[in-house]
């Protein structure tokens, strides 16, 4: 399957479109210019990329966290009390499992026993079986804009739906929803899908709807590097970009070590408008994102709190445009919405308290951002090389070379070489680089960093060190000490 980072041409789009809003029944329900007219009705508060500028704008970080349920008055309830007594400024709508594996038949039995049941047997909102009508009522039940959000390798239909019912953010993309998420999909493929959601984000902005697009910025979630994330969240931009996207949130999962995760959400914005400006995109809006600690979580409450907060501080210094927010029961599975809440109000505190406040731009935050930008720019470049010009084309080409790699991720499209590690700060390095295309110099500067860690732990740099990192904030600490 040859790919390319070509816009669809409307006579692709509207063909492609056919084959996907039959996929459901519920597809019926879409009429565009009815939709577009519905989106024109949408108020400023209940838009996702006004209040994204807006907070740019005044220096506001605003928060949004993680939530969904099977059934619609319920999942309505639950982004009410989330608004209300979490004040959340965005919420979310988490899509259940088998909808992200496109397996409708699936979800509508898990409705059916929901109803049944009288609680969600469903680990998410069904949207493609609930149908327009009712994402507009769940739209329409909040003050605040909400956003879709999955994990969909085929989000297509899944686009269309909720996109006609309102929703004005919508999240994923063809390498972040494919790599880390699953074992066999194939690249070509999602991202050809992919380019048909942005398309159709696209063909919205065509009629004057702007559409938030938001890649999913944590990979993996386990001890990923900076330019890893950095370079699939610029590859994501510039192919929803070419597709006609004009409103992009890039994101960063949390490292732990606050000069890291501070210096990269200060680089992330500022290399994406690189490499669009460079790719001659220059009507793109790119806002920021951090998401709160993704790997494994105290069982304690009040010890999850902390890593909460923590989370919270580097939200809050970066000045990152939002924030998605955890829970004090990640360790417990889907946590009740009080515990949601909790997560949120702690949060807030957190957020409020150092909104004045900047981190300094010392020698070691302008050494670390100075490496980012070399690491992200030596990959992302690499890829442009290996596709002869064509991103699309290069990040293929790049997955199999191993130019690009995310760690720990399942594909069997990922090399699976990289190897990270923390150094004796915390921050994160690579104990093995695999193929990535780095310099001598920036390989030298890895191998010092973790060579000082080896020293004060009297050990030599091995795999046990990388095991230790995984579960050390689990068990209360960020670098994995031997005892």
């Amino acid at each position: 399957m040859e790919i390319k980072n070509r816009k669809l041409s409307e006579e692709q789009f509207h063909e492609t479109r056919k084959e996907v809003l039959e996929q459901w029944p519920t597809g019926k329900e879409v009429q565009f210019q009815e939709a577009v007219r519905y989106h024109e009705q949408i108020p400023q508060n209940r838009r996702f990329p006004v209040c994204l500028e807006n907070a740019d704008r005044t220096g506001n970080t605003l928060l949004q966290p993680r939530a969904g349920v099977a059934l619609v008055e319920e999942h309505i309830k639950l982004l009410q009390y989330l608004e209300e007594f979490g004040e959340a400024d965005l919420l979310p709508t988490t899509i259940d499992s088998y909808t992200r594996h496109n397996k409708y038949d699936d979800a509508e039995k898990g409705i059916e026993e929901s109803v049944r049941e009288h609680r969600s047997l469903l680990n998410g909102f069904p949207a493609v079986n609930h149908g327009v009508a009712a994402c507009r009522s769940v739209n329409e039940s909040v003050f605040v804009p909400v956003q879709v959000r999955h994990g969909t390798p085929d989000a297509r239909l899944l686009a269309e739906i909720s996109l006609a019912g309102g929703f004005t953010s919508f999240e994923g993309g063809g390498i972040s929803y494919n790599i880390p998420y699953s074992k066999n999909n194939l690249l070509e493929k999602t991202i050809r899908d992919w380019q048909y959601t942005d398309r159709l984000t696209g063909y919205y902005a065509e009629h004057d709807i702007i559409i938030n697009r938001e890649p999913f910025g944590p990979l993996t979630g386990t001890l990923v590097p900076p330019c890893i994330s950095h370079s699939v969240a610029i590859v994501e931009c510039l192919l929803a970009a070419e597709q006609g996207a004009k409103d992009i949130t890039v994101g960063y999962g949390q490292g732990g070590n606050l000069t890291q995760d501070v210096s990269a959400m200060y680089t992330l914005k500022e290399l994406a408008d690189e490499y669009l400006v460079k790719s001659g995109f220059k009507d793109v809006r790119i806002s920021t994102v951090l998401h709160q600690w993704m790997g494994g979580f105290p069982e304690d409450e009040s010890k999850a709190f902390a890593v909460i907060s923590w989370g919270a501080v580097a939200a809050a210094l970066s000045k990152a445009t939002k924030v998605i927010v955890k829970t004090p029961h990640e360790s417990q599975g889907i946590p009740t919405k009080e515990a949601n809440a909790s997560g949120l109000k702690a949060t807030r505190q957190m957020i409020d308290m150092l909104k004045e406040q900047v981190f300094p731009k010392t020698d070691e935050v302008n050494l670390e951002m100075e490496i980012i930008r070399q690491e992200t720019r030596c990959i992302v470049d690499s890829l442009f090389t290996i596709g002869q010009g064509d991103v699309a084309e290069g990040v293929i080409r790049g997955f199999e070379a191993g130019l690009i790699d995310v760690p720990f991720a399942p594909s069997k499209y990922n090399r699976g070489k990289v190897l990270p590690v923390r150094d004796d700060d915390g921050a994160i390095r690579f104990l093995d680089f695999g193929h990535l295309p780095f310099t001598s110099d920036i390989k030298t500067f890895h191998q010092d960093k973790i060579a000082r860690r080896a020293v004060t732990e009297h050990r030599k740099p091995n795999f046990q060190m990388v095991i230790d990192d995984i579960y050390a904030i689990s068990k209360g600490r960020l670098v994995g000490r031997p005892r």
